[in-house]
């Protein structure tokens, strides 16, 4: 069950250089995840405006627990937190603390990007200190490479396009690719909305059942609000979908 929960926060929490002006002060994303047919939890995203360091910024906060059935037999707990720089659209500071089962991990990644670097320090084993480590351009973690997709256009989102980002995660680069593969009208609970489809390239092999086993959609309109995800697993099957928004910046067109 780790291994989902990875995903999730990957992609779930995933999902041009123009600033982050499309989310509102106190926006929340709540969304539903499905393990074959368990309900096995919920994610939340939150994002308010704050500052780091005096300069303005995007909080945003990830949260991902287990429920019912599943929270019986393995207990979820996983916390994100990001501050993303609302002109360059970069990460300055990100946080992994999870809990699950019996496993514990508390990062905290100071991003320099003027010299491509960051600073990880394990707040877990406080004995293990800080270390830095040589980044990329743009290097993204896994919350504001979400907010990054969401600030394109229409445009920018247009069919065919590919995004290529690297992302930090733990404590290692990953490289990511996301294509957006077309558009259809999606049912959700809410109603009928028309969405993008868009497929992430990732690894096959003990979690995924191939290289794009997942995909997920997003609504086609300028929130970019993330309404559902399905990836195929070496074993079983998980969906997320979206089942409560607040405070979205520009109203949603659901029909019945």
């Amino acid at each position: 069950m780790r291994k989902l929960f990875n995903i999730i926060a990957i992609f779930v929490f995933f999902l041009g250089q123009s600033q982050i002006t499309n989310i509102t002060d106190g926006e929340s994303l709540t969304l539903r995840i499905h393990y074959g047919f368990l309900n096995a939890g919920s994610a939340n995203l939150t994002a308010k405006k704050s500052a780091y360091k005096g300069v303005p910024h995007l909080y945003v906060k990830g949260t991902g627990q287990t429920t019912g059935a599943v929270k019986a037999f393995f207990k979820v707990e996983d916390v994100y937190e990001s501050y993303i720089n609302m002109q360059t659209e970069l990460p300055s500071f990100y946080v992994r603390n999870v809990k699950e089962g019996t496993y514990r991990q508390h990062l905290q990644t100071v991003f320099n990007h003027d010299n491509h670097t960051l600073v990880l320090t394990d707040k877990k084993t406080p004995a293990n200190g800080s270390k830095t480590i040589k980044s990329v351009k743009g290097v993204q973690d896994m919350l504001s490479c979400f907010y990054f997709l969401r600030s394109k256009t229409t445009a920018e989102l247009k069919t065919g396009t590919v995004f290529n980002m690297n992302v930090w995660i733990d404590d290692e680069m990953f490289p990511f690719q996301l294509k957006v593969v077309g558009t259809e009208n999606l049912k959700t609970k809410f109603g009928t909305i028309n969405a993008l489809k868009i497929i992430p390239s990732v690894k096959s092999g003990r979690v995924f059942k191939q290289k794009e086993g997942v995909t997920m959609w997003v609504s086609n309109d300028a929130n970019h609000i993330p309404l559902l995800l399905k990836a195929e697993l070496a074993v079983g099957s998980l969906k997320a979908s979206l089942d409560d928004y607040k405070n979205v910046k520009y109203p949603l067109k659901f029909t019945k």
